[in-house]
């Protein structure tokens, strides 16, 4: 059985490093292996990428769990932006522009090719990172956006009545519509038809128009602006 080779991305040194580099040094050399070979990837072709033993990396990581919840840390947690949340709430501002802002910058993020094949990767490997993200998504993006429509309809808000469940979905069905043009270009190298300033465009106008028609039919529906 023919052994795959790893690059190595750091020769040995001599030069002694501190704890917090080392671990930065490795998670860095994680998030490459994982994401070109996917969570198969073993500590040992780590080891071997880094030019270090297995124990040095176990000294900070005492198992590939704990390895991977760093990649996560970094790659996802670590490049929230805290300004997402204010673009989406300012009421000063008109509902599509709005999400034509945040989407814009946030897809400056996921469509970058270590977040979107480390992502894809996790969950053909079933592992929490999908199950995290979609969590943080569900609260900090979509609940958002939900009570957002809302207001700008003129329906009741959230703490009124709580999102309902064909609300979430459709909003996950618009979030998954532009992850997935991502996806296609920079993991699948299928060009997409428009550029992603336009399709991003494209995708807020077709959450308002979608969510507004859909709230219209939900039995809360009162005066619309």
């Amino acid at each position: 059985m023919l052994k795959r080779k790893v690059k190595r991305t750091d020769r040995p040194t001599r030069q002694r490093m501190s704890a917090a580099d080392r671990k930065e040094q490795i998670v860095s050399a994680a998030i490459r292996l994982f994401s070109e070979h996917g969570f198969e990837s073993s500590t040992h072709e780590l080891a071997q990428s880094l030019g270090v033993t297995q124990p040095a990396i176990y000294k900070h990581f005492p198992t590939k769990d704990d390895l991977i919840e760093a990649v996560y840390e970094r790659v996802f947690l670590s490049e929230w932006k805290s300004s997402w949340d204010v673009i989406l709430a300012d009421r000063s501002v008109e509902i599509e522009a709005r999400l034509c802002a945040f989407y814009m910058d946030y897809t400056r993020r996921i469509f970058e090719t270590d977040w979107s094949r480390i992502y894809l990767f996790s969950g053909l490997k079933r592992l929490q990172i999908n199950h995290w993200y979609v969590d943080l998504v569900e609260e900090r993006v979509l609940g958002r956006i939900g009570a957002e429509l809302r207001a700008a309809f003129g329906f009741p808000s959230v703490r009124e009545v709580p999102l309902t469940t064909e609300e979430i979905e459709a909003l996950w069905l618009f979030h998954g519509g532009i992850f997935y043009f991502g996806v296609r270009d920079r993991v699948y190298g299928i060009p997409p038809k428009v550029d992603s300033t336009k399709a991003v465009e494209i995708l807020a106008r077709v959450v308002v128009g979608g969510m507004r028609a859909l709230l219209e039919r939900m039995p809360f529906r009162v005066a619309v602006n």
